[in-house]
């Protein structure tokens, strides 16, 4: 059984360019989220684990 992502955009991207970024929440236990570029979706994506995005997110906030 696949399950297909469900992308979203982010919220920091403007409707006006086209600059953007997409996000999914994967539904294993160890992929917790994927980034991609929204101009090239069939491009790569980066995949980060719970503890990596919260720490992303704790240094960012820092900032």
């Amino acid at each position: 059984m696949t399950t297909e992502l469900v992308w979203f955009k982010s919220s920091y991207s403007s409707n006006d360019g086209p600059d953007c970024l997409e996000a999914a929440i994967s539904p294993t236990p160890h992929l917790t989220l994927l980034v991609r570029d929204s101009k090239h979706r069939d491009g790569a994506r980066l995949a980060f684990t719970r503890a990596a995005w919260s720490e992303f997110l704790a240094f960012t906030a820092g900032r």
